[in-house]
């Protein structure tokens, strides 16, 4: 049995689809796992003095939708009024002892790939500044609440030694995770990015935990680029897959939805840096 918990503010203004997108990415963690859900219950933070329960009620159906389309179940949760709106769930998952994935364990010579773009951290904070058109704020949607669900389920009978989810600590945050024993050397080049970010992060529209995030790990890697220290909102999975199975696991991923997945490096023995950019 595998637990977690998350929760997030509002990312969009729908409440529907923020509630989609928070649940989305609580249960990101169970997928990053290689396990399955099973239930799960709602957290929810309201404001019904300045807000109609007609919104609280979009938001968990929004929760309730991605849930379902795990094939679990929300067997209830626990609501509190708080003056700043947040919403997520904890989440109840299974898996075969022998087939759970750390998030630690990569191999020397495995290949890294990487599920989703980053810069979700960046478009968020353009999103609530009112600042991105139709087409970035749709795709920024669309990947947001995508389930990591598909990734973890296309790629169990094949060798997997290590997997995370990229989300509040960014790339180089939960890639130093995985890097407790091993270096991870990354082509810069071949890590997907989403371009509307690129700009506005030119712009200075920035989270302030990206800020944070590169503080703490920038020691222990070789890069300043921002876009991999961005906290993101229901990101992908980084993923340490024998090289043998890597084609054959990039190929499953494009099959199943994820357009933007890509190889982006590979397991090293431990050297002075946890990350290496190339």
């Amino acid at each position: 049995m595998v637990q977690t918990v998350d929760f997030i503010t509002p990312v969009v203004d729908d409440p529907f689809i923020y509630g989609q997108i928070a649940a989305a990415n609580s249960l990101s963690d169970v997928f990053a796992m290689g396990a399955e859900v099973i239930n799960a219950l709602n957290l929810v933070g309201f404001d019904s003095c300045n807000q109609p329960y007609e919104i609280l009620r979009e938001i968990l159906e929004g929760g309730l939708d991605k849930v379902k389309e795990c094939g679990a179940v929300v067997v209830g949760g626990h609501t509190i009024e708080t003056p700043e709106m947040y919403y997520g769930l904890s989440v109840t998952g299974l898996v075969h002892p022998k087939k759970f994935w750390k998030n630690n364990t990569p191999l020397a010579g495995d290949v890294l790939i990487l599920t989703k773009p980053l810069g979700l951290g960046i478009l968020t904070t353009a999103i609530k500044a009112d600042l991105v058109n139709d087409s970035e704020l749709k795709e920024a949607v669309r990947i947001m609440r995508q389930l990591n669900l598909y990734a973890s389920r296309g790629l169990k009978d094949l060798r997997v030694n290590a997997c995370t989810d990229i989300t509040g600590f960014g790339l180089i945050g939960h890639g130093l995770e995985m890097a407790k024993n091993a270096t991870l050397e990354l082509e810069s080049a071949k890590i997907p990015i989403l371009k509307s970010a690129v700009n506005y992060a030119n712009m200075g529209i920035i989270p302030a935990g990206s800020y944070a995030n590169k503080e703490f790990s920038s020691k222990l890697c070789n890069s300043d680029e921002i876009i991999f220290y961005d906290a993101q909102t229901s990101g992908g999975l980084l993923i340490s897959i024998d090289e043998r199975d890597a084609n054959e696991a990039l190929l499953r991923l494009k099959n199943a939805g994820y357009e933007q997945a890509s190889i982006i490096g590979e397991v090293k023995p431990k050297e002075e840096l946890s990350i290496i950019f190339k």
